[in-house]
């Protein structure tokens, strides 16, 4: 691959994870979010979600592809990378290398999460409050989503930071360091959130 195209690929993995993924995760959460109201609160929010007009069209061209290349190009970019935390055990080099992890780990975990959910409802099994329910019933099950979730947070959270300095938003070690503590914000808070939506089903 030229360094040309390469810059480029990485420049676009950069931008659809933040735009589309990244909203769409941060949406995702908070639509899961409404369990903590209770079952028909949340049956609501989902319905709402899943009859929106170009329903299809959304998931595809919004969230499935630019997914799939963030995903696909981010393993890609995983296992090419060159760890150096053994020599350099900077708080950065430890973000860089849980990025490349929990990235990786995050392709197996959404490919079970469409599984067991998106390509359900295609077999015709509902998707509500009680097939999650069901599904965090079991204990493992609760531990893989929960850390799926807190992955999916990190990752977006340090992505961003990620984008900020990629795009030049963030050049200078004082911007970096501001970046930082509001990314740190961005994971504790879409943590917490989760985590509660989460917890509501068990």
């Amino acid at each position: 691959m030229s360094k040309e195209s390469d810059f480029f690929l990485r420049r676009l993995h950069s931008l659809l994870g933040v735009i589309p993924v990244g909203l769409f995760v941060a949406q995702h959460l908070v639509i899961n979010h409404f369990a903590t109201r209770g079952e028909e609160a949340f049956n609501t929010a989902s319905n709402f979600m899943g009859n929106l007009p170009f329903v299809l069209f959304l998931e595809w061209f919004i969230i499935y592809i630019p997914l799939m290349f963030h995903a696909f190009y981010g393993v890609y970019i995983a296992f090419s990378a060159k760890y150096n935390v053994g020599h350099y055990s900077t708080f950065r080099n430890w973000m860089f290398t849980l990025q490349r992890f929990t990235g990786v780990f995050l392709v197996i975990f959404i490919a079970w999460h469409v599984y067991e959910t998106r390509i359900q409802k295609a077999l015709g099994t509902e998707v509500d409050f009680n097939m999650m329910a069901d599904i965090l019933s079991n204990p493992l099950m609760l531990v893989f989503y929960m850390v799926g979730i807190l992955s999916a947070t990190f990752h977006l959270a340090n992505g961003l930071w990620s984008f900020c300095v990629t795009w030049g938003i963030a050049q200078s070690p004082r911007s970096q360091q501001i970046v930082s503590y509001i990314t740190i914000v961005v994971f504790l808070v879409l943590s917490v959130i989760g985590v509660q939506a989460l917890l509501a089903f068990v």
